[in-house]
């Protein structure tokens, strides 16, 4: 569906107000009932613990400092793990400020994931409320239905007995 085609002129929006305007006045226990949908569909708090699927990411959101070094060599392994630490203690400064943007990027990353979580949460249990609310509905209409459907049924059945009676009998 496009919006062109939501768009109309018929009926106009007075008509549409007027058509409001008569619809009957809500049940006080209907408007209590989307009272508590809207308070139970309210926004929760969201948690201050991280997401169990964002607590990997975080913690290696740092990249400015690396797991210690090591070497897979026998005889010049030492050396080089003594070398890379040399080079590490000379130049994490100059590591620190080259990486800086990188942790900060990783960080908003993060916190963006974060609340696009909470949010896919809250959405998710806001739908299966209404799920909820809409399948309760559908069955009292229903029920309500089968009860209008019987109705007519009983009538016929009546009407079908009176018929019945003979003709010298008073109804």
């Amino acid at each position: 569906m496009r919006a062109e085609d939501l768009l109309t002129r018929e009926p106009s929006a007075e008509a549409v107000a007027a058509e409001t305007a008569r619809l009957p006045s809500p049940s006080d226990a209907t408007l209590a009932e989307v009272r508590r949908l809207l308070e139970v569909s309210e926004r929760a708090p969201t948690s201050p613990e991280w997401p169990p699927i964002l607590q990997a990411p975080r913690n290696k959101k740092d990249s400015r400092y690396a797991d210690p070094p090591s070497s897979h060599r026998p005889v010049v392994g030492p050396a080089l793990v003594l070398a890379k630490r040399a080079f590490r203690l000379a130049f994490q400064p100059f590591i620190n400020e080259m990486m800086r943007r990188q942790v900060e990027f990783n960080e908003a990353i993060l916190e963006s994931l974060a609340t696009i979580y909470e949010h896919q949460k809250e959405s998710a249990r806001t739908q299966a409320l209404w799920r909820q609310e809409l399948e309760r509905r559908l069955a009292r209409l229903e029920a309500e239905r089968g009860a209008a459907d019987a109705r007519p049924e009983r009538d016929e059945a009546r009407t079908a007995r009176k018929s019945k009676k003979p003709s010298g009998e008073p109804s």
